[in-house]
């Protein structure tokens, strides 16, 4: 399912040129009021994004992410699939593998990864560590691309213009 959801998206979505940070700035410079949307992307050097689209990393999502990254080789991987009560949904896992779509969040040891797909659909957000006293985990909060949600918060669906 997963599989061919992202077939489909690739297919349907428009693609986000790779390129490096500096780049992406002077893109960024001379074509301010383009629509399309440009990221840097990982390069061997783990070079961090520094332009929009974004996600915002919370403390907290620092402080968790510095605790179990062992010292920045792992990172928090972020997917966006077809599935959920509400369409999407998002996943996290920890991995020490990029790919080449991804795109790097927050800070050298406590590292956010999102290829490009997923970061269309939840650019703007802000990845959280949240603790209550039945459970502990990462979550999404103030998606501007998401316009329902369970209650969980774990699925959503997307705005349609």
């Amino acid at each position: 399912m997963a599989f061919a959801l992202r077939a489909f998206l690739q297919r349907q979505l428009p693609v986000i040129p790779r390129c490096s940070a500096s780049i992406c700035r002077q893109h960024f410079a001379t074509n301010a009021n383009d629509s399309s949307i440009v990221a840097a992307t990982a390069s061997a050097d783990l070079k961090l994004n520094t332009i929009e689209p974004k996600l915002i990393v919370s403390d907290s999502c620092v402080k968790r992410l510095r605790e179990i990254c062992d010292g920045g080789r792992s990172f928090l991987r972020i997917t966006v699939e077809g599935g959920g009560c509400s369409g999407f949904q998002y996943k996290f896992d920890l991995d020490t593998k990029l790919n080449q779509d991804d795109v790097i969040f927050g800070e050298e040891d406590a590292k956010v990864v999102i290829d490009n797909i997923s970061l269309e659909y939840c650019a703007g957000a802000t990845i959280d560590y949240h603790t209550e006293l039945i459970r502990a985990g990462f979550r999404m909060l103030a998606n501007p691309q998401a316009e329902q949600g369970c209650s969980c918060g774990a699925s959503f669906s997307i705005k349609l213009d």
